[in-house]
């Protein structure tokens, strides 16, 4: 695992990081080829992927530096367009790096898949027949996945609920490394004409759940308040300000989705940048936000008897290390590389790690010289650069 302190790297040019790049052996010459387009994607490959093409956006692809995540240094793959978040994740990192790093876990990788059940005659004796058969559907949905269960995956539960007037069938699958989706709507489809007739009913929607509150990710660190102090803000201030400011986002719903938007700006450029589905990690996170009824905060920040910071985050990641839908944009399987080819579960750790990071960095900019002041000088960095670069027009 490369080492993930890099003093300096910020403040070094592009040369400068693609010669550390090389001369560590964290990439090769080829990697940074694909990663610099000149042999990725290409108009003509973009057109077997998504219709309509008619050109390429592209999107910086950036290295978080500083995180060290349950005892292993990780250098974090960021695709974003926003300025700061990286610097910001960087910061966070190494702040937590001196007080031990991120902890981190995730659950077993279980996804869920839903079968729709409508107009079932006799509803009460429909349910207590699907669950007669519970270990013949589980047994038959893993009977044409054969490299599922190969690699350790496969069904694990099969479950019958009331939602209203419809009979809901849902079938949790560990899909192994894989990010499951496509793997669970054809289990789903292939399933729904055995569970009619069983049933009686019609099978309506057959498709898997992306709210995958079976398959979390958590995260959290120890910050020492005397690494937070900076002129005019003591150490313990800020953490006691850190502190409020969470509070405030576990009770008031305006402030926690700006909250867990910040949380967000990492996730998603580690999930993107490694070829997961952004969309549905966001949708998933909001709804676990609301879980209890009320839309709240995703990570919380206390303080511990030793006077120290104490931050936590949980949330849905549903992420995937393998397949041809991960592995299909070039990029990804550089991005896996350089954090060491971790495995799915491994993967939402880190993820988990830099969220909670990210809003580590985002509370300390608020509760001292405000949000603006970093992100507007970057702002201006890049504003500055794009007027360098524009052609002079004529008279």
């Amino acid at each position: 695992m490369a080492n993930s302190r890099w003093p300096g790297w910020s403040e070094k040019t592009l040369d400068e990081r693609t010669s550390m790049l090389l001369a560590s052996g964290t990439l090769t010459p080829a990697d940074l080829r694909v990663l610099r387009a000149e042999t990725s994607e290409t108009l003509s490959s973009a057109d077997q992927r998504v219709e309509n093409v008619i050109g390429i956006h592209s999107v910086p692809w950036a290295i978080a530096t500083n995180f060290r995540v349950n005892g292993e240094d990780v250098l974090v793959p960021m695709v974003i367009e926003e300025p700061s978040v990286v610097a910001a994740a960087s910061h966070a990192a190494k702040l937590v790096r001196r007080s031990g790093g991120f902890q981190a876990e995730a659950t077993a990788h279980l996804m869920r898949g839903q079968i729709q059940l409508v107009g079932c005659p006799d509803g009460v004796g429909a349910e207590r027949r699907l669950l007669d058969e519970r270990e013949g559907l589980l047994d038959l949905a893993g009977s044409s996945h054969a490299s599922l269960i190969a690699r350790g995956g496969g069904p694990r539960d099969l479950i019958v609920r009331w939602v209203g007037a419809m009979l809901v069938v849902e079938l949790l699958v560990d899909t192994a490394d894989a990010m499951g989706a496509n793997l669970i709507n054809t289990m789903m489809e292939g399933l729904a004409p055995v569970v009619e007739r069983i049933a009686g009913g019609r099978a309506l929607l057959r498709i898997l759940s992306n709210y995958a509150d079976t398959c979390l990710g958590r995260a959290s660190c120890v910050v020492d308040p005397n690494v937070l102090g900076r002129p005019g803000y003591p150490g313990t201030r800020v953490r006691d300000d850190i502190v409020a400011a969470s509070q405030f986002a576990e009770e008031d719903v305006r402030r926690a989705v700006t909250h867990n938007k910040g949380i967000m700006n990492g996730v998603d450029a580690v999930v993107l940048a490694t070829g997961n589905d952004w969309r549905a990690v966001e949708a998933g996170a909001h709804a676990y936000a609301a879980r209890n009824g009320r839309y709240g905060a995703l990570a919380t920040w206390r303080v511990n008897e030793r006077g120290q910071l104490v931050g936590q985050l949980e949330m849905p990641l549903a992420l995937g290390t393998a397949g041809a839908a991960i592995r299909v944009q070039p990029t990804v399987p550089v991005a896996l590389k350089l954090m060491g080819d971790p495995s799915a579960r491994k993967l939402a750790e880190i993820v988990a790690a830099v969220g909670l990071g990210q809003n580590l960095a985002a509370l300390l900019a608020l509760v001292t010289d405000g949000i603006q002041r970093g992100h507007m000088r970057l702002h201006a960095r890049s504003a500055a650069r794009i007027t360098a670069a524009a052609p002079v027009e004529g008279p």
